[in-house]
């Protein structure tokens, strides 16, 4: 939305100033010139800028000189009228130079004398850099009257000051740097030019058409003869590509630059807006959000045109490179401790996929800046960032429908100081206590997941720590202590819930002792009809035990991008000999193809006496030798023609699966 533009006619007495006025209205010059002329207000659809313009006009003789600065003090352009008769009315006027508004020079009867009066302003022009242009012109002749006031609107909406330094004959730096943003967002191979189709993509979003080849080729030849390396490779450098501007701003064609602005986002301090960087995303109580298909692969693109030595990791240079779009580096060096790296310690496509899953789910609004400032909304040409976000529907209906859609889970992690969360969250980064806490071993599935450790010193839990899908409960089997913890904020907050609950008997390398509670961990977990304790330790040469994982997996959700959010309750200390840092972001992500899998592990509930027979050695075998004896020894060529023979084989395929399900269902129920 453009601001308005209002414009104030001053000078001196009998310079015709209140004639201009009258003559753009009524399009012909008054027999009577009253002392000042009523406020007008133009409409926007009679406007070349399509904007209203509020013309308030001053008379020396009617108002005071407070009046008078009150009224510039509103204005957002200051036209000031001169005689071109009259060299005593130019310095006259000149008193009212020198305020922060847009000026323009009016040089009215121009009908009265043979010569230009350019000699005498430039002078002055030269002197304020507010004046953006001089304009002669006579009411009377009618000699650019709508000229005037279009260049009145002109200094509103696409202003020199912001864009061009005169003196030195150079775009200012604010402006530089924004151009530059826009020529790195515009670069989508990152090659440091322009191509002929980067240009005409370029040329379609800010100005709804593309550039024929002849065209392109004229500009290209411009800069050439202009500077020697503003064109390589037949590309437009940075060097051409800020010179084209420089060139269009010093040949008044400044409305161009403005318009490349405008549509990367910028306003006229040439920030980026905060409709731009934060556009409206409605919210609703329990969901959640998460990047679509189209977010991801603008990431990925944005990962791929950085990555210049194709080794599927971000270094340092080459994120710092990809982040030079930003005002300010969002990752910190804590981040590459905190997702998945190479072996240099860089961060990887899984690990800059993760961060971003992260930051969408913790903070959506931070997200929807840094989407901005990669030009999300111009690459994708979508209205807003706000197309890359799914807002997902309430958890109360998926719970009563027990169907979900989402693709990012919340995994809340308790357990007492030292029980062995840290290294238990270290681990699904695949960093091993024996060999190195900061070696990666690649699993094949994994989750994306923060670690952030919360102090209990309340003592009631906040609702952030209590919202999420699946609970994990980490107690130490060599502390006869630790599992009173994990007991105690099972009954308070989590018995009566619906939400899955886990428990981890972490550091399973030690001599387990029998703990200092009512019930055995088993029996605890037998009684609240919850999985028996899974043992876990990441003190091992091998890689971690990727079964636990895989079963934590399956209480959220199966198959998919999966993102757990751990909160770990108690106070950091050092597990192992290991002191890992706190309230750190813990990220890592690969692709998870985990089958839903029982979590009771009795061996003696019907549903899992059937689950081992259905995986017994025996019934695959039989299963082997019948199909092989069926299909090889049974079935002739002719059978496999014949109709009736596959009329045969469906009905029995409906009447298995119908059966099956049914089983199936009462099995569930059973249990």
């Amino acid at each position: 939305t453009l601001r308005l533009s209002q414009t104030l006619p001053v000078s001196t007495a009998k310079v015709g100033k209140t004639s201009l006025i009258m003559t753009l209205v009524s399009e012909e010059f008054p027999d009577e010139v009253p002392l000042r002329a009523e406020e007008i207000t133009i409409p926007a659809d009679v406007t070349p800028e399509r904007v209203p313009t509020h013309i308030v006009d001053y008379s020396e003789a009617e108002q005071s000189d407070e009046q008078l600065f009150q009224e510039i003090s509103k204005a957002n352009v200051i036209c000031i009228v001169y005689s071109v008769n009259n060299k005593k009315s130019i310095d006259k006027a000149s008193y009212v130079l020198g305020y922060r508004v847009p000026l323009i020079l009016v040089g009215n009867k121009s009908d009265l004398v043979e010569h230009s009066s350019m000699e005498t302003i430039l002078p002055i022009m030269n002197q304020y850099s507010e004046i953006e242009t001089c304009v002669e012109c006579s009411a009377k002749n009618l000699k650019n009257i709508s000229e005037l006031f279009y260049y009145a609107q002109k200094a509103v909406l696409h202003p020199t000051g912001p864009l061009y330094c005169p003196e030195e004959k150079e775009i200012k730096p604010a402006c530089a740097k924004a151009l530059t943003r826009i020529f790195k967002v515009s670069d989508l191979d990152n090659d440091g030019i322009l191509n002929d189709n980067e240009l005409n993509f370029f040329q379609r979003t800010c100005f709804n058409t593309p550039l024929a080849p002849q065209a392109l080729e004229d500009v290209k030849n411009v800069v050439r003869k202009n500077m020697t390396d503003g064109v390589r490779d037949n590309g437009l450098t940075l060097k051409g590509f800020l010179f084209l501007h420089t060139l269009f701003i010093q040949r008044g064609r400044h409305e161009t630059t403005w318009t490349v602005l405008r549509r990367f986002g910028y306003d006229d301090d040439l920030e980026l807006t905060q409709e731009y960087l934060f556009p409206p995303l409605k919210i609703p109580p329990d969901c959640t959000t998460e990047l679509n298909h189209n977010a991801y692969l603008f990431l990925q693109s944005v990962f791929d045109k950085h990555d210049k030595d194709r080794d599927c990791a971000l270094s340092p240079d080459e994120l710092k490179d990809l982040f030079r779009v930003f005002p300010y580096m969002p990752w910190g060096p804590d981040v590459n401790s905190t997702v998945c790296t190479s072996d240099q310690g860089w961060i990887t496509y899984q690990g800059y996929l993760s961060q971003w899953t992260l930051t969408t789910y913790l903070d959506v609004q931070r997200c929807l800046e840094y989407l901005g400032y990669l030009g999300y909304s111009i690459i994708c040409e979508q209205e807003s960032q706000a197309a890359a976000i799914t807002v997902t529907r309430d958890k109360k209906i998926d719970l009563q429908k027990k169907q979900t859609q989402r693709n990012v889970f919340c995994c809340n992690v308790f357990g007492a100081s030292g029980s062995g969360k840290s290294g238990f969250l270290q681990a699904f980064l695949g960093r091993n206590l024996v060999v190195s806490h900061l070696h990666l071993l690649w699993f094949t599935f994994t989750f994306i997941h923060l670690l952030h450790e919360v102090f209990p010193d309340s003592e009631f839990l906040s609702d952030a720590d209590l919202c999420c899908d699946v609970v994990c409960l980490v107690y130490d089997i060599s502390n006869p202590s630790s599992f009173e913890f994990c007991a105690d904020i099972f009954k308070r907050y989590f018995m009566d819930s619906k939400t899955p609950c886990m428990v981890i008997a972490a550091k399973s390398d030690l001599h387990e002792v029998k703990q200092h509670y009512s019930q055995s961990p088993l029996e605890f977990c037998k009684r609240h009809k919850i999985p028996p304790p899974q043992s876990f330790t990441c003190n091992t040469a091998d890689a971690p035990n990727k079964d636990i994982y895989t079963k934590l997996t399956t209480m959220g959700d199966t198959l998919g991008w999966l993102f757990v959010y751990w909160v770990l309750l108690g106070s950091n200390r050092s597990d192992y000999g290991v002191r890992f840092s706190p309230a750190l972001p813990l990220c890592v992500c690969l692709r998870s193809h985990a089958r839903l899998r029982c979590m009771c592990t009795c061996n003696r509930c019907t549903f899992c006496i059937c689950q081992n027979l259905l995986n017994s050695e025996f019934l695959q075998s039989v299963k082997t030798k019948l199909y092989t004896a069926v299909l090889n020894r049974h079935v002739t060529q002719a059978d496999l023609k014949s109709s009736n023979f596959w009329l045969r084989a469906s009905v029995g395929a409906t009447v298995f699966a119908v059966l099956g399900f049914a089983m199936y269902r009462a099995l569930l129920k059973q249990r």
